[in-house]
């Protein structure tokens, strides 16, 4: 397990705009290659979720849900790049195409771009403004209700981020937020709520119609067409936002000047590797969304030159930077250590208070 870069070296980490200009030569956008990548995906999604109505076995309606959850995270890390306008040179088509491809995850475009671009890359893994998987003290975990240690006790088991996703994130931030979640009222937040809701709606109504044309049961169909899809969809993100910032050897910060000084756009992150399994890289399956070290630095970076941007600051900072070969024992290991975070001593604790990293 790497170790956390010592402050010596933290200190002497290059400013992002020096790191940025090594990153120029893979910066470039091309409205080809985005294009091809929504025809495919948004072809894999339809073909997929074709398939739960297709096929009678319900083994085989749940195996193709999978599958359809799973193309619905492709499309969400393409509408990611378009949020960021990294996708393409043109802001129009990035706003147009982020808004479609995010729909089979129903997140509302630009909901998505202050809770994400604004708020949690503006401010990564910074307390009481990072609200991505942030971690609680020990006092604020006593001081919870019983109910609500017990929720957190599954968030961080491991087993839960389809939940901590699909409530924290997605319901109570995205979906037609409460002003206690967005204080901001904008028209274009209800209008992209109305767009997914009404992507949702006929999505459903088309499950039904399907099913009953071929004499189906309309329940499982929306189930495996539907449901399934869209819990998939969620445990992937909230696994990939956990991953990314929940380390052992990744800090997290209680006040700004500490935060700024910790070059926190490179040492928040993580870069998880995984190896190859039956010939399948995993990296491009999920369009290089684990090359995270390099996204962070410069979120103007497409996704399809992430892989070359990542391997440039490795070379360039040597051990500066946390590369985490995944594997289920580390998973579960770090959702064992990291439980909640003491920001005096900067280390992760377990629920009793115990130092772990």
């Amino acid at each position: 397990m790497p170790s956390p870069p010592s402050p010596a070296v933290v200190d002497a980490i290059p400013h992002r705009k020096i790191i940025r200009t090594w990153l120029r030569a893979v910066s470039g956008r091309n409205t080809a290659l985005a294009l091809g990548l929504v025809v495919l995906d948004l072809g894999l999604f339809v073909l997929s979720i074709v398939a739960t109505v297709s096929v009678q076995a319900t083994a085989l309606k749940v195996l193709f849900g999978t599958l359809a959850g799973l193309v619905i995270a492709r499309l969400f890390i393409l509408g990611h790049d378009a949020c960021h306008q990294s996708f393409t040179p043109h802001r129009r088509v990035n706003a147009w195409l982020g808004r479609l491809v995010f729909l089979p995850s129903l997140t509302p475009y630009s909901l998505w771009d202050i809770g994400h671009n604004v708020v949690h890359h503006g401010y990564t893994n910074l307390r009481d403004f990072d609200m991505v998987w942030h971690p609680s003290t020990l006092k604020e975990y006593a001081a919870m209700p019983p109910w609500r240690r017990g929720l957190e006790r599954f968030y961080r088991s491991g087993l839960a981020p389809w939940l901590y996703y699909l409530i924290e994130i997605w319901w109570k931030r995205m979906y037609f937020p409460s002003r206690q979640y967005m204080p901001a009222r904008r028209r274009i937040f209800i209008l992209d709520g109305l767009l997914v809701s009404g992507a949702a709606i006929a999505w459903i109504g088309g499950l039904i119609a399907a099913a009953l044309y071929s004499g189906q049961s309309p329940t499982m169909t929306v189930l495996a067409g539907f449901v399934i899809p869209f819990l998939v969809w969620n445990a992937f993100i909230g696994f990939v936002v956990y991953v990314h910032h929940t380390h052992p050897a990744i800090a997290w910060y209680g006040d700004k000047a500490s935060w700024a000084k910790a070059q926190p756009f490179v040492s928040t992150t993580v870069h998880l590797v995984f190896k190859p399994n039956f010939g399948i890289d995993m990296d491009s399956v999920l369009h290089h969304i684990m090359q995270h070290t390099a996204h962070h630095v410069d979120m103007t970076i497409p996704l399809y030159r992430l892989k070359q941007a990542q391997s440039i600051l490795e070379a360039r900072m040597p051990g500066r930077i946390v590369v985490q070969m995944f594997s289920w024992r580390w998973y579960f290991d770090t959702a064992r250590r990291c439980k909640l975070f003491d920001y005096s001593l900067g280390c992760w604790t377990d629920f009793s208070g115990h130092r772990t990293s």
